[in-house]
Order: C-alpha cells, then structure tokens, then sequence
C-alpha cells in the first residue's frame, strides 16, 4: 500500500508525453477491429501542450496522465471482450477505437471528424451530403466524453449523422435536451439531481450559507446554475463563487486558485464549501489550501468524489471533512481479474498501456518529493532512453487501489446498452456485415432497450438519461489512510437518503455539528428579521410578537394564533386558550349585589306585610289601597329578580329575559306611581280647569293597563326583529369576557326613553304636588324618587358605554339597584315609619284636621286669587287676622283681606263637609 501511496502523484502531476500525430493512425490510442466498430472519447490526459508562437493548425500532444480516466478505458476494453465471448450477439464481434481528447474540446472534435469519416475509406474523408439516412461511418456509434463541455461540442457534430452518443461521466442538465441533442445518452443522473441531493444534504445538516468553487467551463457553469436554483428554492444562500480557469495551461489559474482561498479564509462563517470542478482542479485547489491550514466541509461532485489520487494527497485529513456524491457501483470482480491480467495484453494497439508500463518504469522507486523533479526533466526522448535502460515494472495491485466504481460501473453499462441495442438489430440481419444498419436506426433502438444488470432493470427515461441512485461518499482516515466510504445512498427518485446501518448513518449525522450559516439559528419563539444584506440568510432573530407564535427552528414568520379563542405572549412557542370571564356568582362583587338585591326583597316583603297588618289605617288608604300598593311591591320584587339574570354565564335566555323583565317591571311600578300622583293632585287641586283635566286624565286601569302594555309591545318588537345574544369580547388580550349584546341600541334605548318619558310625567305630577299635607305628602317622596332615578340613569349611560370587562353587568345592576331602592324608599318607608313610630297621625280624626287645616288654607287662597285686582296693583295684603273666624256649626265663614287701595273682601271658607269629600277622595 506504500507503493501505492507515493506512486499515484506521478500520474496525477503526469509526463509530458510527445507521440507525434503523423498520420490518422498515430491519432488512435487504443483501437481493436470487429464487424462492428464503437468508437471511444476518454480524457487519458488532463492536459494538452500549446506551442509557442507562431500557431499553427497541428494537433498537439498532451500531458498529466490521468490514472482514472485509463482505468475507464479498460473497463471499456473489458465489457467489449466479455461481450464478444459471450453469446450476447451470436457470433458478431465488437471492435472499437479510443480517442484521447485530452480534456480539450477541439481534440475532440479532431477525433469526432473521424468518426464521421465514411466506412473503408482510404482517405478517412467526410462525404457532405444532404441526407445521411444511407451513409456509413466508419463507427456505429461512441461511448463519452468524460466531460460535459466535449460531450455538448461532440454531440453537436455526430448529431449530424445522427450517431449514437453514450456518455458514462457526462451530468450537465442541459443534455437532457434532446432538441439540441437529439442523439446524446448517458448512463448516470443529470446534475439536476446531484444538486438537488446536495442541497437536502446540506438542509438536513442544517448549513444554509455556503461557498461554491466550479471550473469555468460548460459543465462548471450548468452545473453551478442548476445548484443556485436548488439551493434558492430550499432557502440555502452562496456567499461566494469562484470559478477557476478550465485549463492548467492559463496562466491566471494559480492566480485564481490564490484567490479562492484567500475567499475561503475571509469568510469564517461559511463552513461548508461544495466543489464542482475536474479531479487535476481539485488537486491544485486542494495542496494550496493544505498550505493555508484550511479547514472546512467539502461537498464533492460525482467527478471527484472517489478519486483515489485526491485522498492520497499528502495531509489530506488537514483539510476537515469531504463528503460526496459519486455514481452507484456494481460488482468490480470480473475487472479486477481484467487488470491482474493486464501485463499479459500487447500494447501495440494501446498506447495509452503502453505509456502507462513506461510511467511506472521509470517513476516507481522514486520517493514522493524526488517525484516531481523526475517528472519535470523528463522529455519524451529521455523517457524512451530511460525506459530502455531499466526493468518493466508491473503492479496489479497499484491499478485495483484507484479504482473509481461509479465510472467504471457507467462505463460497463454504456457498453452493453449499445450491445443490446446492436442485438435488436441484428435480429433479422446478417450483421457481419458494416453496412446491414445505420447508426440512426441504431439511434431508435437504443431508446427502446431495457436489460437486467444486478438484478436491476436498466433503460433509458425520455431524456436519454439513466435513474440510478448515487452512493454518499466520507472520507474517513482509518489506520492512518484516508479511505473514501460508502455511508449511505441517495435515491433519486423519492429524494431522500437510504442508510444501511446506524453506525454510518451516524457518521452521516455527525455533519451537523458543523454550523455554517450567515446568521445564527433563531430559536422557537423567534422569527426571521431581514436585514440590509442581499442574501436571504443573513438575519436578525427577533421574538415574535403577543398572539404569534413560533415552533421550529429559523421560522420566517411567526404564526398568528389560529383563531381569537387563543393568545400567546411575546416570545411563545405555542397558543394558549384564553380564559373566559364572567361575573360569576363567587365573585365578591357580585355577592354584594346579590346580598343587596336579596336585602330588597326582604324590604319588599316587609313593607307588604306592614300594610296587610295596616289595612284600614289612612295612611294605607291614602296610598291607594292594598291592591295598588301589591302591585307596585310585585313589580319591585320583579326588578330586583331581574338582577340574578345579570351575573353568572349568559345565556340567550339570560340575555333576552333580564332586560325585558326590568323594562317590563319598571313600567309598571312607574305607571302605578302616576296614577298615584295623578289622584293626589286631583284631591288637592283647587283650581277648575286643572280638575276639569285631571278627572279626564284619571283612569288608572286603562292608564296603568296601556302604559305598561306600550313597554311589553316595545319589548316584543325587540325580541323578535333584534333580539339580545351572547357574545365573545376579545377586546382585552388573553381573556374572553362572555357577556349579552342587546341586539340593537336604539331598541334598548327606547325601553330605557319610554321609561324616562313616564317617570318625566310623574316627577312633574308629584313636583305639583310637592306642598301637601306634611304627614301624608306622598308627592314629595315620589319627586325625591324620580330625582334618584334619574341622576342614577344619567350617570349610568356614560359609565356604561365607556366600561367593558366583566364587571360590565355590574354597572347596570347597580343602577337598577339605585332606582328601584331609590323609589320603592321614598315610596313606602314614608309611610312605613308612620305606621310604626307616629300611630297617634295615623287616625282619622288627625287626617281630617290636617286636611281641614290645609283646605281651608288653600280654599282661601283660591277665592283670593279670584279677585278682580286693580290694574295698578296685584298683591294681596295680609289677612286682617291671623285665622278666618268660622263657626263650628255654619255652612260658611268668612275671611277679610285688605287689596292694596281697595275695602276689605271677603272670602269664603271650605266647609267642612267638602274638606271630609277630599279626604275620602284620597
């Protein structure tokens, strides 16, 4: 293995070799006749020499021997002698004639034009024709190139003829066109699909700034193209691109590889660095960063991943970790046993065996850092001489230790898809003979073929292309070597990785401790926050705002909670439910209310038992009877019921039931109280006009009956047309308050007005009357009782439309409270304290001496007020005496009155009789 290790530099660096091109013969490296001939088009040498002034149309020779790239062209050589000793095509042999191209499109080309060339011609001439459908070429069809740039050139120009072009190495996506390539086939993926499994490679890792390096070239340009859009659409940005010269021979190449470093080195955060460039590209790139301590991730394309001259590189393992793509591998036995018999081959038919065995001669005991000095002196007259004077050396194992798999496995296939197209066509004729079909009807054929390789069916798609799987490569060092590994494998098809065992997939998963990102990864809870830069990549984490929420690791954007039931904080990774409110029956507030809407019926209660045990009394008949007062009491038992519907959860029953109860309640307590003011003042008035009005007025069952009826009508209309709801207030964040809409404001307003109106009617009733009899002056109270309910409900409408929350409810039950107390108060407690601490005021004689008091007082002022006055004056003097003397048994006494310039009138006393009427009245 030594040998092996110091011996693969001297192939790579390679010698210049100077087999002149004399003739079309010279220009062939290896060639073997058969009735039917394939021709070849393999890279052997990674570089072709340019003379010096002046140019001249003369193909040139090449140097850099590539081991690998002749190890393709035997595995070629191989799969044709198998098939020839197989029974595969019955007895037609293959023959072929490999190109060296020389990694240089025109080299190619050179060789293509001979393969064009007609069948048996002496000159090797290409006949121009119209239409080829009948022409021969001297080839049926060809296997290569080993890269895309040649591959489009060559295509291009056997598309002419429509030769059949199979290429075991060539990836570029734009090959798949088969327009502009109509008869190129290639028995690997399109890079489309290494750049796909690179950029799930690289989003599986987590790494989404990057670096990419790619040879200036056809291949490295479609290549790096087709990457950028894979890479874009999975969120992965490029910090960078380099792209080196194609060739060695530019004199910018080391400047450029310089300068790709130099990039490397300057952007720390970019770990992870993929690679799209030719294996002597690498090589280069590779020493210089080995040189500058470079330490990265290296994501290697399929034309590299596997190359054993790569990993014996000197301090390899300095470099970090080279992880790649490389083409699925078959059974390598049979070509092993090929190369163990290789030295038994001649090499008068191939000279690329034949420089090989001179290579090994004269490199083979050199040490590694005499290698180079040995290779730059060498000319081809001193290699010759050399090669005279020493030994032919020969070592098997050196060709099996830089083996590729991948390529010599597409290679094989190449060879046998255009075997088994070459039996379809043999099937019906004599095809010893050259001529017995063409290459385009071959063309048809091949798409057509499907055969069993490994168990596996093989054809090709609609593109021309094969989907086969790709082996992920590791180098990993194992005994002090770096040995390249297969740790998993990429299907194609499904996109995703395949692993064989944990151990390798843990090796697979070990890449993630790497990071390579612009930014670091935001954390759940945190979003994207894009910044100045140009890249996608490059940001700011920042937590996601309240109601937003985020799960995974660099989220974009932040979630917003799936609907209004949830809320999140600040910086959250989840929602939470929202906690719905409500005044529920355990909140303090709403005990206290309930305690004073259950201290309210206890009053009612009371007072309706202190006037059942006082029926008879005046101050109970002055109230309007029992039935009067029952029905007011019912109606303030019913307003404060109405309050149990405010608290706990609302329900549509709640919300329809608590305000037109109140409403409907409240009316009727209102219309009765009316009445009341209304019969107080009709007692007491004096005035005709007003009684006139008053005794029209005066109906209080159809008075109270269609008050109270207006108010249910009203009430009615809203529960129909609008009625109240129970809705959801998300107003304030993290809570839902459960609370009734009333439907419709203006319905719930003209409830609120119409009781107003009435209450309005009665304060001006009872203001009126605010002047009776002192002990019994009910007019008074209800004004003082219209007042509270009033200055209750003036306050409640602002505090109302400016308050939200749960406690909303509150707030109207506490007005209803004030009201309903202040009413029901002023209405009976009055009466109520009379009734128990003043007994001696509430007998009849006493109510007929306050009422004879205060009628004769009034009836005095009335028939005053009836005099004709003078025009110059209209004010009354004072009564002559203190009191109107009257008898007790007379029907009138007389009063004087002295008018300003005027004798003295007399006036009218109420008699006494009169004065019992009103009192029976009332």
């Amino acid at each position: 293995m030594a040998f092996v290790s110091f011996l693969v530099p001297c192939f790579v660096i390679g010698i210049d070799i100077a087999f002149s091109c004399q003739s079309a013969v010279d220009f062939v490296g290896a060639s073997s006749p058969g009735d039917i001939v394939i021709g070849g088009l393999f890279a052997v040498h990674s570089e072709m020499l340019h003379p010096e002034d002046p140019i001249k149309p003369v193909i040139q020779n090449c140097a850099s021997f590539e081991i690998q790239v002749f190890l393709q062209t035997l595995a070629m050589i191989h799969a044709i002698e198998t098939i020839n000793n197989s029974t595969l095509l019955s007895g037609v042999t293959l023959g072929y004639e490999i190109y060296d191209t020389c990694a240089e499109v025109t080299k190619a080309m050179a060789s293509a034009l001979r393969f064009l060339s007609k069948f048996n011609s002496s000159e090797d001439a290409v006949e121009f024709k119209c239409n080829y459908s009948n022409y021969i070429p001297r080839i049926k069809a060809v296997i290569g190139a080993s890269y895309s740039e040649v591959s489009m050139a060559v295509s291009r120009l056997l598309a002419l003829q429509l030769i059949p072009q199979v290429s075991p190495a060539s990836s570029a996506e734009i090959l798949s066109d088969k327009i502009r390539f109509p008869s190129f086939f290639r028995t690997i993926p399109s890079d489309f699909h290494q750049t796909r499994a690179m950029t799930h490679l690289i989003c599986e890792s987590g790494w989404n700034w990057i670096g990419v390096i790619a040879t200036d070239d056809d291949n490295g340009r479609f290549a790096l193209e087709s990457f950028g859009v894979q890479a874009m659409a999975n969120n992965v940005c490029i910090a960078f691109k380099e792209m080196l010269p194609a060739y060695l021979s530019d004199s910018t190449f080391h400047t450029k590889v310089d300068h790709a470093i130099e990039k490397i080195v300057k952007e720390t955060r970019v770990n992870v660095i993929v690679v799209f460039m030719r294996q002597f590209h690498v090589l280069k790139l590779f020493k210089k960063a080995i040189e500058r301590n470079v330490n990265k991730i290296w994501i290697a394309s399929d034309n590299w991943s596997a190359a054993v001259k790569i990993s014996t590189i000197p301090n390899i393992r300095q470099l970090g970790t080279i992880v790649g793509f490389g083409f699925k591998s078959g059974d390598m036995s049979s070509f092993q046993n090929f190369l163990r018999n290789l030295h038994e081959k001649p090499t008068k038919n191939n000279k690329f065996l034949r420089e090989y065995i001179m290579l090994l001669s004269v490199c083979a005991n050199l040490e590694y850092h005499d290698f180079q000095t040995c290779i730059s002196n060498q000319s081809q007259d001193d290699l010759l001489e050399d090669v005279e004077n020493k030994h032919q050396i020969w070592r098997d194992d050196f060709l099996n230790a830089n083996i590729e798999p991948g390529f010599i496995q597409s290679t094989t296939l190449a060879v046998y898809a255009i075997a088994h197209a070459i039996k379809g066509q043999c099937k019906n004729r004599n095809c010893k003979d050259p001529s017995a079909f063409t290459p385009w009807e071959l063309l048809e054929e091949l798409k057509k073929v499907v055969f069993i390789d490994d168990d596996k069916e093989v054809k090709f798609d609609s593109n021309g292309d094969m989907s086969t799987s790709y082996d992920v490569l590791l180098w990993k060092e194992i005994d002090g070597h770096m040995e390249i590994t297969t740790v998993a494998e990429y299907d194609a098809e499904k996109g995703d990785f395949i692993f064989e065992d944990e151990e390798k997939k843990k090796d697979f998963l070990d890449l993630k401790k790497v990071q390579s990102t612009c930014s670091q990864h935001c954390r759940p809870g945190q979003m994207k926050k894009v910044t100045e830069s140009p890249h996608t990549c490059c940001y700011e984490c920042v937590y996601c705002p309240e109601n937003h929420y985020s799960n995974l690791t660099d989220m974009d954007y932040c979630y917003r909670c799936n609907n209004k039931t949830y809320w999140a904080p600040i910086n959250s990774t989840t929602c939470y439910k929202k906690t719905i409110y409500f005044l529920t029956w355990t909140d303090w507030f709403a005990v206290f209310l309930l305690l004073l809407s259950a201290f309210g019926v206890v009053l009612v209660l009371s007072i309706c038992v202190i006037f059942t045990k006082n029926l008879n009394t005046p101050v109970v008949k002055a109230s309007g009877g029992l039935t009067v007062c029952y029905i007011i009491l019912f109606s303030h038992f019913l307003i404060f019921l109405s309050t149990i519907f405010f608290i706990d959860v609302p329900t549509e029953f709640k919300c329809k039931t608590r305000q037109a109860l109140f409403g409907i309640s409240f009316t009727l307590c209102i219309s009765c109280i009316l009445m009341k003011s209304l019969k107080i003042l009709l007692a007491f008035s004096f005035d005709p006009k007003l009684q006139n009005f008053l005794k029209c007025m005066y109906k209080p069952i159809p008075t109270v009956a269609t008050c109270t009826g207006i108010q249910v009508i009203i009430c009615t209309f809203w529960l129909i047309f609008r009625t109240p709801f129970v809705t959801q207030n998300f107003s304030i964040p993290r809570v839902i308050i459960l609370e009734c809409n009333e439907g419709s404001i203006v319905a719930f307003g003209i409830m609120l007005g119409y009781i107003a109106a009435l209450a309005f009617i009665c304060f001006i009733f009872a203001f009126k009357g605010r002047k009776l009899p002192e002990n019994y002056n009910e007019a008074k109270f209800i004004t003082f009782g219209m007042l509270i309910y009033f200055i209750a409900w003036i306050v409640f409408i602002p505090v109302y439309a400016t308050t939200f929350g749960k406690y909303l409810p509150a707030v109207e039950i506490i007005v209803v409270l004030i009201s309903n107390y202040g009413i029901l108060c002023c209405t009976f407690l009055p009466k109520c304290y009379i009734i128990i601490y003043k007994q001696e005021t509430n007998t009849k004689s006493a109510f007929l001496k306050m009422v004879y008091t205060y009628s004769s007082k009034s009836a005095g002022s009335v028939t005053v007020s009836q005099v004709s006055l003078d025009s110059k004056s209209s004010s009354f003097r004072a009564p002559i005496s203190d009191s109107c003397k009257t008898d007790k048994n007379s029907v009138n006494g007389n009063c004087q009155f002295q008018v300003p310039g005027q004798p003295l009138i007399k006036g009218k006393v109420l008699p006494k009789n009169a004065a019992r009427k009103r009192v029976s009245s009332i």
